[in-house]
């Protein structure tokens, strides 16, 4: 018998033939399992609302029979014990209960959040980080033979141990060997998460699951072992040579070199053209100034007199009563919990929390001559970053999240101010501040580095051609986005402040743009326009997809450059060695010097030189190339001038004058810098310097006047006071009159104090960590000229033992470096050379020069003089499998 047939039309997808088990409530269309995953991971429409066809149809599941009352069905379900129960459970009566399908309902929302996690981020990083652990599995063999090799040509050179050596690598290095063993590891941790996360996802939203109370059973069990970030260790190995062990010195260690991670920027390029994505009119704003994101469909938006929250219909869901009523100016900015910071009609800074439930004044206005004009809370250090103005003059100051100011940035290394008026302030990735500054027809993008330093001053395309700039910002890329009223466009810089093309210009979609802000979570630019109350979105940055082009995502990301690529470490300490005794290389006598009370290496054989009288450069013959003739002279206080100059690292020379100004000059001696700091305070007295190689900070010994009682300044390369060194936690002064000063590698102050006889050692912070009076401690010491080495020991001059002393970094004496001789009589000055581990000393009108640290190989007992392997820096940031050779 034949049975008759039904057409049945199979509801398809919307983008492919394929049969669909989702709908985007966004768009809306129908979607297949895989048209579902990319539409979730589009930046263009990565934060629609995707939902099962079950979802759609608000399917309601069939009644459930009670396990422990069969006759009844389930109706409720107990939130403290998360059971189901029936009437008939007297033990859950006193319990908050819920109608089952609510508290269905309200978990399956509370999990739309992780569920988005997953989706949009997670899922498509995994497979990045997946390849990666493959990759240190695939290389682990190559990379160990060829130390393998290296090990057993060093072990050639112990003929009598070679067959014991070998004997015992094969026995035991192999067998603690767990390098490829951890990779199968963390692959397999890897592809049991990405398991997780997906079951997770299958139980949320496929339509087999359509039993409540499977479903808060399911997701109750889950929930806890779900995390949507999850990081991976990455795996060095690490080649440690141990002179007193043999043995020891050929094992290869495997430690962990920090989590995996996935730089957004990585997967990340900039569209051909920006893509409109939508717009929205702004009810209750006559024209936009300013804008910022909170979430990807909501935003604060401003205009003179008005500061109000809207989403994507453009309707009004909280408006600001108090903030400043200002024409153009970006005064207001939302931090990480999305607390909206903003500056109020009395030129406090507020905060409104996020439940615009609460308002607290979080920085209150103390001086009345300067105004607060645009605010940016920075997401990568925390700080709130204040453009300030004051009649026709401007300046940036920096506050931490306790209010506090930290930093004040308002001149160049001229002295120059910066700023006229700032109008909008932000953040670069790098740490740049970036400022919108413009006053009566003429603006610039004035760009300081995080410290302070000013980098740049971008005015038009070509340069000086006239910028009018106002709304400003930065995007995932670094590129630095400005609306110039001048032009009527958006130019996109580089972070360098080359221009690179006029991104947006005025067009149907928008008016004359006005204010930006960046979503940095979708990648998204928002534009508010000033002629009109509508505010546009564009898409100017797409990502690639991992699944879709792996090929192209292990190209950016998983390189494995081959091992001597790279150029060597800088940091070489770990092939030092301390010779002994130390080695005299030459001496110069100077020809119009008393005394050599301090000396500053400009290069291996020139270096500036100074007594109570005089500060010359001279080179290797001692005759003076160059004379400074306002330098800091004879004080008949200190009987010999202390360390009152240094060199940068551009050759600068950096010295306080005779009236207690710090100039600096420049490398070829042209150019004096006068009042680089200037002495503001008459009580003070700057009497030493130093210049930091790690921060580029300048530190400053003071004493004052009338009493005997000293500090330490920090200025920044702006010259400006940072930091003021005092007091130890008790209160009590550490210093009487700093002499010398220095910088140890671990950051910590290293000052020598002439009156109290003592080396005083305080950290970075300002803590005091030791002073050091000598060995055995209290004995007695007369300090003068100190530095520090590349093995981060610290070297004093002594004038009662006539010495030069070596300590550790913690204030340990170690040995006596240097004693006098037929060379040097009374050492008085130091310098240390990092280039050449050379150590001038200088005593009466000579200097000599001194090897006390050598390169050593520690098999051989041979110099080494071949570069060092690039160690740590052999691999890129995004490699995993790192080698390292530490030599001692």
């Amino acid at each position: 018998m034949e049975t008759a047939s039904t057409p049945c039309k199979v509801h398809q997808c919307s983008k492919c033939p394929g049969d669909t088990e989702y709908y985007c409530v966004s768009c809306p269309c129908d979607l297949c399992p895989q048209c579902k995953e990319n539409h979730v991971k589009d930046l263009q429409t990565i934060d629609h609302d995707v939902v099962s066809h079950r979802d759609k149809i608000n399917y309601i599941p069939t009644q459930e029979i009670c396990v422990r009352h069969p006759s009844h069905v389930y109706r409720k379900y107990c939130e403290p014990c998360q059971v189901p129960v029936c009437y008939h459970c007297t033990q859950h009566r006193n319990h908050q209960q819920l109608v089952i399908t609510t508290s269905y309902n309200k978990t399956r929302q509370q999990h739309r959040g992780t569920i988005h996690t997953i989706r949009s981020e997670a899922l498509f990083y995994r497979p990045v980080l997946l390849p990666r652990i493959k990759t240190d599995f695939k290389t682990c063999r190559t990379e160990f033979s060829l130390y393998h090799s290296e090990m057993l040509t060093k072990a050639q050179t112990l003929n009598h141990l070679i067959d014991y050596i070998q004997n015992d690598f094969m026995c035991n290095v192999f067998c603690d060997f767990d390098f490829k063993h951890r990779c199968l590891k963390q692959k397999k941790e890897m592809i049991v998460r990405i398991v997780s996360l997906q079951r997770y996802l299958y139980i949320y939203e496929q339509r087999r699951v359509i039993r409540p109370l499977q479903f808060l059973s399911s997701i109750k069990a889950a929930l806890p072992q779900i995390h949507p970030i999850l990081h991976t260790s990455q795996l060095s190995m690490t080649e440690s040579l141990n002179k007193e062990d043999v043995m020891e010195s050929l094992s290869i260690q495997i430690t962990e070199r920090g989590n995996r991670r996935v730089g957004n920027q990585c997967l990340l390029k900039l569209t051909s053209v920006p893509e409109f994505h939508q717009s929205l009119t702004v009810t209750g704003v006559g024209r936009c100034f300013h804008i910022s994101c909170v979430t990807s469909d909501r935003v604060w938006v401003s205009n003179w007199n008005n500061l109000i929250l809207t989403d994507t219909t453009g309707v009004p869901l909280h408006r600001v009563k108090d903030s400043c009523i200002c024409y153009d100016r970006g005064f207001h900015t939302v931090n990480t919990e999305s607390e909206l910071i903003y500056i109020d009609r009395n030129y406090n800074i507020n905060k409104l929390s996020k439940d615009m439930k609460t308002t607290t004044t979080f920085m209150e206005r103390t001086d009345s001559t300067w105004e607060p004009w645009c605010v940016y809370w920075s997401p990568s250090t925390g700080d709130l970053l204040v453009g300030m103005h004051d009649k026709h003059t401007g300046k940036v100051t920096r506050y931490n999240q306790s209010g506090q100011q930290t930093q004040t940035i308002q001149h160049d290394n001229t002295g120059r101010g910066l700023y006229s008026v700032p109008h909008y302030i932000t953040e670069n990735n790098n740490g740049d501040v970036v400022v919108s500054d413009y006053y009566s027809g003429t603006g610039a993008v004035v760009v300081t580095e995080h410290g302070g330093r000013h980098r740049f001053s971008y005015t038009g395309r070509p340069s000086g051609s006239g910028l009018e700039p106002l709304g400003i910002c930065t995007d995932a890329l670094s590129h630095i986005l400005v609306c110039d009223d001048k032009t009527i466009t958006v130019h996109m810089l580089d972070k360098d402040g080359h221009f690179l093309s006029h991104l947006l210009t005025i067009s149907q979609e928008m008016g004359r743009p006005h204010g930006l802000s960046y979503d940095v979570n979708i990648h998204r630019l928002w534009v508010v326009s000033r002629v009109d109350n509508i505010v546009c979105v564009y898409r100017c940055i797409t990502r690639q997809d991992a699944l879709t082009d792996q090929s192209r995502v292990m190209e950016l990301l998983s390189g494995i450059p081959t091992p001597g690529t790279d150029s060597p470490q800088k940091g070489n300490q770990c092939l030092l060695k301390l010779m002994s005794p130390a080695e005299l290389l030459h001496s110069i006598t100077m020809t119009d010097v008393v005394r050599c009370c301090h000396i500053s290496c400009v290069t291996s054989d020139r270096v500036w030189v100074s007594d109570g009288l005089k500060l010359i450069l001279t080179d290797t013959t001692g005759v003076p190339l160059h004379r400074v003739k306002d330098s800091c002279s004879y004080d008949i206080y200190l009987l010999f001038q202390a360390g009152l100059h240094t060199v940068n690292s551009e050759s600068e020379l950096i010295y306080i004058d005779r009236n207690f100004n710090i100039n600096k000059l420049s490398k070829d001696m042209k150019t004096t810098t006068t009042r680089f700091i200037e002495r503001k305070d008459s009580t003070w007295q700057p009497r030493c310097v130093y210049w930091s190689p790690s921060t580029g900070d300048l530190l400053v010994g003071m004493c004052y006047r009338y009493t005997v009682t000293g500090k330490v300044t920090r200025y920044n390369q702006s010259g400006q006071l940072t930091q003021t060194i005092q007091n130890d936690n008790t209160g009590r002064g550490l210093y009487s009159r700093p002499w010398y000063i220095t910088e140890n590698n671990n950051g910590d102050v290293v000052v020598s104090e002439i009156l109290s006889g003592a080396v005083v050692v305080t950290e970075h912070g300002g803590r005091h960590r030791f002073t050091y009076t000598g060995p055995p401690s209290g004995s007695g010491l007369r300090p003068r000229g100190i530095c520090t080495d590349a093995l981060s020991h610290i070297l004093v001059c002594d004038g009662i033992t006539k010495t030069v002393q070596m300590l550790d970094k913690n204030g340990q004496f170690l040995s006596h470096i240097q004693t006098k001789s037929q060379y040097i009589d009374v050492p008085w000055s130091l310098n240390y050379d990092v280039n050449t581990h050379r150590l001038w000393v200088g005593e009466k009108n000579k200097v000599c020069v001194y090897r006390y640290i050598t390169r050593q190989d520690a098999l051989t007992g041979k110099s080494e003089h071949r570069p060092r392997p690039a160690g740590d820096a052999i691999f890129s940031s995004t490699s995993v499998v790192e080698w390292r050779y530490l030599r001692y």
